[in-house]
């Protein structure tokens, strides 16, 4: 387990990076103030950001869960999500038990042609019709060392039906081995075009963690590097006093974040199935105001 200090407390891994980031936005991004963007506030004012662009993130998986303790990551939801995408293939907020995507559902709970229902569209392939994540699985357990092994739900033909753009949109799944180890180690590269630092960054990490967790059991490996690229990370004007109140907290050391060994097949994962122990973190910020 790897630990970094700050003031006296135990600090994880994925909280120096948290901090650090925000701090280099915070001091060195630049403000879209006055320009054109597209997100408003709800009062119906523009919501203008502070951003870097090219924001590249590293976490080893096999040292520590990377949930921050500023504030706690609310990990089974994360995972409910992760497996609306992945494993129901839902486009359908009805199948999802949080209110995380009611703003952009139509009155019958569809998100139109987006996240799940880009990854249950069957493709042909030389082994037979497959759909994207059927694809990743096949390839993990057959061709473990392809270099072709990825997922991609920003599909141009379908973005005029899509009631949002994805933001993490691509999967890149690479397999190396440890000298004298008996498993393959799994590793992935995350790519995001957009990031609501404050809203979804944690979020997003520790849902493709877990991705990576079960893929991992599913196919005899261990977990490795989880690669985070985000090309536009931003803070929004009324979120940088709260971020800057976040990143002064105490922090904590990682929690233990674990699955059920039981479970060797992805279809069969539930939110259930997630043991999280010892998560130790600072109080949740209530209200915060989202950009649509």
């Amino acid at each position: 387990m790897t630990n970094f200090q700050k003031k006296g407390n135990l600090m994880s891994l994925a909280d120096k990076i948290f901090i650090d980031m925000c701090q280099d936005i915070i001091d060195n991004g630049l403000s879209t103030e006055g320009e054109k963007v597209r997100p408003k506030w709800e009062d119906g004012s523009f919501a203008y950001t502070v951003k870097r662009f090219g924001v590249v993130n590293r976490y080893d998986l096999s040292k520590e869960f990377p949930a921050i303790t500023l504030r706690k990551t609310a990990l089974k939801s994360a995972l409910d999500e992760t497996l609306w995408i992945w494993q129901k293939k839902s486009n359908n907020i009805h199948d999802l038990n949080s209110k995380i995507w009611d703003s952009w559902a139509d009155e019958t709970g569809s998100i139109g042609k987006a996240y799940g229902y880009q990854m249950q569209v069957k493709h042909e392939y030389k082994e037979g019709m497959m759909d994207q994540v059927d694809r990743v699985l096949y390839d993990l357990r057959n061709n473990p060392y392809s270099r072709r092994i990825m997922t991609n739900i920003y599909v141009h033909q379908d973005l005029h039906e899509m009631n949002l753009y994805p933001c993490a949109y691509s999967m890149t799944f690479n397999v190396t081995k440890e000298k004298d180890s008996e498993q393959l180690t799994l590793n992935a590269i995350l790519n995001q075009r957009s990031q609501d630092v404050l809203a979804a960054n944690n979020w997003n990490v520790c849902q493709y963690a877990l991705l990576m967790h079960m893929f991992a059991q599913s196919c005899n490996m261990k977990v490795g590097e989880l690669v985070h690229v985000i090309a536009d990370a931003h803070i929004y004007d009324r979120h940088i006093p709260l971020i800057k109140e976040l990143i002064t907290r105490p922090t904590f050391d990682a929690p233990t974040v674990k699955l059920n060994p039981d479970v060797k097949d992805f279809y069969e994962f539930t939110v259930d199935d997630l043991i999280v122990e010892n998560y130790q973190a600072g109080p949740q910020i209530k209200d915060i105001p989202i950009a649509i």
